[in-house]
């Protein structure tokens, strides 16, 4: 379960270097309203890499809890969906690419809720 700790340390990461090359390379060259789209990708990727850094930590305590598998793998996919989608909207101005974006959110959802799940029926 390890693999849950690396993934939340990379996308970690990847969200400070995100919001560091939006916030300076990409000022000036994306509208206002796209640096805020680019902020909204960054914001709900640092969440969600804070959210597998935790996930992680308990499966470490906890392995016997597989559902957390299921819940880290669900979170991470839903953060390369939605704020990848978002990254790439901002970068390549493929307005299709908004379409994807709520699909990484309905992840996130089913990923809380079996999240709340996995809690609620712990020992």
């Amino acid at each position: 379960m390890r693999w849950i700790l690396v993934a939340g340390a990379v996308a970690g990461l990847l969200g400070v270097a995100l919001g560091a090359f939006g916030a300076h390379a990409l000022r000036g060259r994306l509208s206002p309203a796209e640096l805020q789209v680019w902020q909204t990708a960054v914001q709900y990727h640092q969440w969600h890499a804070l959210a597998l850094m935790v996930l992680g930590a308990i499966a470490l305590l906890r392995p016997d809890w597989e559902a957390l598998r299921w819940v880290a793998g669900l979170m991470l996919a839903g953060l390369v969906l939605f704020s990848g989608s978002l990254y790439l909207l901002c970068l390549l101005g493929e307005r299709w690419l908004g379409a994807v974006t709520p699909v990484g959110g309905g992840l996130w959802l089913v990923a809380w809720a079996l999240a709340a799940w996995v809690f609620w029926r712990a020992p």
